[in-house]
């Protein structure tokens, strides 16, 4: 259920999450505050976002900001508008050009309009350089 920004505020004190899921946090909170006119033209939503890789990890991005900046009671909330929510919501909901640009709320989801983007393999020596290193000591991917 939405809950009140004042409530998801009072809430902050504690720093366990307001929200159990992902999709707790954009049904209950996001889907709620957020109110654009989607046209179809230069905005568009898919209704079944979790159906899209890329909405996954841009709201899950959007929500652990969220559920951390909300403990910044003084610019914890600006931060992640300007730095998190604006640049991702712009980005899923670019009807031209975002994931969602070949559904629409009124006639829902359409599976994978667009391929995964071209990759070549690579020369694994390339990657042998500690910068690119998941950890400093070697390991990792």
């Amino acid at each position: 259920m939405w809950q009140d920004t004042d409530e998801a505020y009072a809430e902050a004190e504690s720093e366990e999450p307001v929200f159990a899921s992902l999709d707790a946090f954009v049904t209950d909170h996001l889907a709620q505050l957020i109110r654009r006119r989607i046209n179809g033209t230069t905005l568009t939503w898919c209704p079944a976002w979790w159906k899209h890789a890329e909405a996954i990890s841009r709201l899950d991005a959007v929500w652990r900001a969220w559920e951390h900046l909300r403990l910044d009671a003084n610019l914890g909330m600006s931060t992640w508008w300007l730095y998190h929510c604006d640049p991702h919501l712009n980005a899923l909901l670019d009807a031209d050009t975002g994931p969602f640009s070949a559904c629409s709320p009124a006639d829902g989801h359409t599976a994978y309009p667009h391929p995964p983007l071209p990759v070549e393999p690579s020369d694994p020596a390339m990657w042998t350089g500690t910068a690119f290193m998941a950890r400093e000591d070697g390991t990792g991917r």
